[in-house]
């Protein structure tokens, strides 16, 4: 299906320094923020409280975490568990009061609006669980950055793997710079969603590196340089990355407006991820390949014809 059929090829490639240097400047704010003001970390990688409460009516989430605010404890999380009658609720440590003592302050505050409320259980995340929980999370991109290499250099050749691993690398690394510019919480459905704008990432430039690698095999374009021919794979795909990445960020956009504060950070990490992910599949992997030095020759092999014996 191509709704956006483009006639002339874009001259992408010419403009690669200044997509380079732009991604570069960018990188660098990311990181300074990451450095200057950190990440503001969720209960998850902190510890704190959770507490598992039930309604006999549907309760009304808004006004818990209203509720919940009002008792000035952190920033605390507030979601349902599946039903309109369960909810948990996360608090951060506080100093000089453990857990029984905040979830029975939690319990007076919120009974004084409802009196159906009943406390089901009550939970204390220590912080070594926090450090367990990160160094995992860790482990798991390491992990996946690894698959990706290998994957790419099977697939095609270690160019493209390295170009792939940086750019997707650009894209991790602005995700966190913005967590890090506007302290939102970083918990684990936005680790879970910085490895999902991994492999989606990675799927735009797999994308647009099969149809380079085709091009270099197409006899109309053997005339053409190495810029020319990457720009025409650019533009052959653009129908594609237009349809494809406007459906997908229509839904995240939907996640992030209605979705509520439970789906609030995944979605945020999915948007800014999704936007920089066709960015930089498009203007960042591309250049690096020119970079890295590709050319005809090493994309076409040469295929060795066996000498049949001359009876």
């Amino acid at each position: 299906m191509e709704f956006f059929h483009v006639k002339r090829d874009i001259p992408f490639m010419s403009y690669g320094k200044l997509t380079t240097a732009i991604s570069l400047a960018t990188f660098v704010l990311a990181v300074f923020f990451l450095v200057a003001k950190g990440l503001n970390f969720g209960i998850e990688f902190t510890g704190g409280t959770v507490m598992e409460l039930r309604y006999q009516k549907a309760a009304n989430l808004s006004e818990i975490r209203h509720q919940v605010d009002a008792l000035k404890y952190g920033e605390a999380q507030v979601q349902s568990m599946g039903t309109t009658t369960d909810v948990m609720l996360r608090l951060p440590n506080i100093k000089d009061k453990n857990s029984a003592q905040l979830s029975n302050e939690v319990l007076t505050a919120l009974q004084k609006d409802r009196s159906d409320v009943e406390l089901r259980k009550v939970e204390f995340i220590g912080p070594s669980v926090g450090d367990e929980l990160f160094t995992h999370g860790l482990t798991a991109l390491i992990l996946v950055c690894l698959g990706i290499i290998s994957y790419l250099a099977m697939r095609f050749e270690w160019r493209f793997a390295v170009s792939a691993v940086i750019a997707n690398m650009h894209d991790v690394v602005i995700i966190l710079g913005c967590f890090a510019l506007f302290q939102w919480e970083f918990n684990l459905t936005v680790l879970a969603g910085i490895l999902a704008v991994l492999g989606y990432s990675v799927n735009e430039s797999v994308v647009v590196f099969d149809r380079i690698r085709e091009n270099f095999r197409q006899p109309a374009l053997r005339g053409k340089s190495v810029p020319e021919v990457i720009d025409n794979a650019i533009t052959a795909t653009i129908s594609r990355t237009i349809i494809t990445h406007g459906s997908t960020e229509c839904m995240v956009l939907s996640m992030l407006l209605f979705g509520g504060a439970a789906l609030h950070g995944f979605a945020m990490a999915l948007t800014i991820g999704i936007v920089f992910g066709i960015y930089s599949s498009v203007l960042v992997a591309s250049p690096l390949l020119l970079m890295f030095g590709i050319t005809r020759d090493n994309m076409i092999k040469p295929v060795r014809v066996k000498e049949e014996a001359v009876v």
